[in-house]
């Protein structure tokens, strides 16, 4: 039964890095393997997140120090996935091997756990990341770990606004016009607890479906 940990965002505002998550109480001392492709400077991001699992007495390793990281993911008792931009991760994880990995971790029980970009990851396609597409992977698919897609950060329009773009609900309702996943909108400081196909919100959160109006949901059982 797969055991995932999703958030929207690493960092509320005027708070530490990742001290609104459950890390203790998800990874219950288990030593978690970090993926840091997100971001180029991949030494100081894996530095600042472990100082961030250490307050949550926790020991993180980065594979990115690894001679051979998908070795170091398949082998993993529990994974972290940082947030940042989501086609770089995605690229450097497929040329790595890196998703196979991942997934065979976790269908042997490791635990997954991972925030924005990381967050997107599970998915079954990165498509609904907020993202600029900096590097062109080979192709937008993703874990799969759950059956629908996270749209992280998500924002709802400002009231009175003069801003003429696209909104956050626009966007994900052009991708249920060539999709029929669902979408989960989620906002900052949320998270989403996937254990099988139970999955639990904390927060609050505009689910999107193909054919249906966006239903606003909040701290509890959810069905995307």
């Amino acid at each position: 039964m797969s055991e995932l940990l999703l958030l929207s965002n690493s960092t509320n505002h005027g708070a530490p890095t990742l001290a609104h998550a459950p890390l203790a109480e998800f990874y219950e001392g288990r030593e978690v393997r970090f993926v840091p492709y997100a971001l180029a400077d991949q030494a100081g991001y894996a530095e600042a997140i472990g100082a961030a699992f250490a307050r949550a007495g926790l020991r993180l390793r980065s594979v990115h120090t690894e001679p051979d990281p998908a070795s170091a993911l398949h082998t993993a008792e529990a994974v972290w996935v940082g947030g940042g931009n989501t086609f770089r991760l995605l690229r450097a994880l497929q040329r790595l091997d890196g998703l196979a990995a991942i997934r065979e971790a976790v269908a042997g029980g490791a635990r997954y756990g991972g925030a924005s970009a990381g967050s997107n990851l599970a998915c079954p396609t990165i498509r609904t990341t907020n993202d600029m597409p900096i590097v062109e992977p080979a192709g937008f698919a993703a874990l799969g770990l759950v059956g629908f897609q996270v749209n992280p950060h998500y924002l709802d329009p400002v009231p009175g606004s003069a801003h003429m773009g696209e909104t956050r609900e626009e966007r994900i309702r052009e991708f249920l016009e060539e999709n029929a996943v669902p979408v989960v909108g989620l906002r900052e400081g949320g998270w989403l607890r996937v254990s099988g196909r139970a999955v639990t919100l904390h927060g609050s959160a505009r689910v999107f479906r193909r054919g249906a109006e966006p239903q606003e949901c909040r701290t509890g059982p959810l069905s995307p």
